[in-house]
């Protein structure tokens, strides 16, 4: 868990360029219980950071920069049994499936396979 924030932390703070070397902590608040934690993070170049848990692993929370180009980058993720699941409009995302596939897969799953 505490690997895991630490790379989030450091994700964001890479991003922000060297210009932000010494920027300073604003607020730090951390709450760990048997139940869980709780967790927040804020610094002077506009890094924020949050993040909850429980006591099964699972986490919520989020992190979110200034960009080199000036852009507010803001990361949302859910980690739990099945994985890492962050989401932002500046990740990634597959081009959508075109109509003739979408068509095929309907056909399929309407004419299984008789074996």
């Amino acid at each position: 868990m505490i690997k895991f924030l630490l790379f989030t932390l450091f994700v964001a703070y890479a991003a922000a360029g060297d210009s932000d070397v010494h920027a300073e902590v604003k607020e730090l608040k951390s709450d760990v219980r048997a139940d869980g934690f709780d967790y927040a993070l804020e610094t002077s170049n506009s890094i924020h950071q949050q993040a909850s848990g429980d006591e099964h692993g699972n986490m919520h929370g989020s992190y979110e920069y200034v960009s080199p180009e000036g852009e507010h980058v803001l990361v949302s993720y859910t980690a739990d049994e099945n994985g890492y699941h962050p989401v932002s409009e500046y990740l990634p995302t597959p081009p959508p499936i075109p109509d003739y596939i979408l068509k095929a897969i309907e056909y399929i799953k309407a004419h299984p396979s008789k074996e």
